[in-house]
């Protein structure tokens, strides 16, 4: 295929961007010893019948030194997408399924100005949307619980200490996002804090207000695991703490109090347990009820599947459920 190629030096690296112009460019950064890059190849090969326009190219990392480190590529496979011989995007690791997403988003075609214009738009959508995804925002290289540069993890410190909420975005599995944050908040380095939508800043300035006494009221407080709990159990009139969800339980107990629930016709809404481990022992302590699943009814903890089953023999559940009895 004419449009799945090889490059083996920087010169025809370059000459392949040039060649493609405004339409997409994929390149994937492999080693002949890696497995999972013959796998990805083979995953871009049926991609490239699919894309005639997008041109697809292999590039043996370790033979160009210089752009490897250019692009920071430190693992393979990576996969860098390019257009008009701009990085647009990036995606580490053997993920074929999000690599086809990325394929088809960037691949879209449509007049340059009107897609410029759309795509501006919606990436301007899609930060204002993170930024105010929780109060206190922090866009960061890594996780709060493993960063991965010291910046991030200088910041992540200080938020811990002063018992600052806060929720986190990785960077380094975006690069949309990471390019074009530094654009919208005019600020040029990573990691970025915002409060409510505004950003506060960097280190330094979280240094600075951490110093003066005023990062306190800057940032919300992290709020205690009782008030927390409270507000889960009462998001919805019927709350469940289960292991899994409404779609999949993965337990016996989870599936059955499912069973009962939907055979009811009343609607609930669940919590999964095991994505929590605070909440999954916070709980037992709170309801003084040690095991899963536990039933809530307006913020009230009615009991796990033994009692359902009796509510059901009974014939009172439905009147439960909707707080009649």
């Amino acid at each position: 295929m004419a449009n799945l190629v090889e490059a083996t030096t920087n010169q025809q690296f370059e000459d392949f961007l040039a060649k493609a112009g405004k339409c997409l460019t994929v390149v994937h950064f492999q080693a002949a010893w890696a497995p999972q890059c013959g796998q990805m190849n083979d995953v871009m090969a049926e991609l490239a019948k699919e894309h005639a326009h997008t041109t697809f190219v292999k590039l043996e990392a370790e033979a160009v030194p210089e752009l490897s480190e250019k692009y920071e590529i430190n693992s393979v496979p990576t996969f860098l997408f390019f257009k008009a011989g701009e990085k647009v995007d990036r995606m580490d690791g053997a993920h074929a399924p999000e690599l086809t997403k990325k394929v088809q988003r960037l691949a879209v075609a449509g007049s340059p100005v009107g897609a410029a214009v759309s795509s501006a738009t919606d990436i301007n959508q899609r930060l204002k949307k993170l930024i105010n995804a929780a109060p206190c925002m922090l866009f960061m290289k890594g996780s709060s619980q493993e960063p991965r540069c010291g910046f991030s993890r200088q910041i992540v410190a200080l938020l811990k200490e002063h018992s600052v909420q806060f929720s986190s975005f990785d960077i380094l599995s975006d690069e949309e996002v990471r390019r074009e944050l530094k654009t919208y908040s005019n600020w040029p380095t990573y990691p970025q804090l915002y409060a409510n939508g505004e950003l506060v800043g960097g280190l330094d300035i979280v240094k600075e207000l951490a110093e003066s006494g005023e990062l306190e009221n800057t940032c919300p407080k992290a709020v205690t695991l009782e008030h927390r709990l409270k507000t889960i159990i009462n998001q919805s009139p019927v709350m469940v703490f289960m292991k899994g969800n409404k779609e999949a339980a993965k337990c016996g107990f989870s599936r059955q109090t499912l069973e009962v629930l939907n055979d009811t016709g009343v609607d609930y809404d669940t919590f999964d347990i095991l994505q929590d481990e605070e909440v999954r022992q916070g709980l037992k302590t709170y309801s003084n009820w040690p095991t899963y699943p536990q039933l809530y009814v307006k913020g009230d903890l009615i009991g796990g599947l033994d009692i359902l089953k009796e509510l059901k023999e009974s014939g009172d559940l439905v009147a439960v459920l909707k707080g009649e009895s």
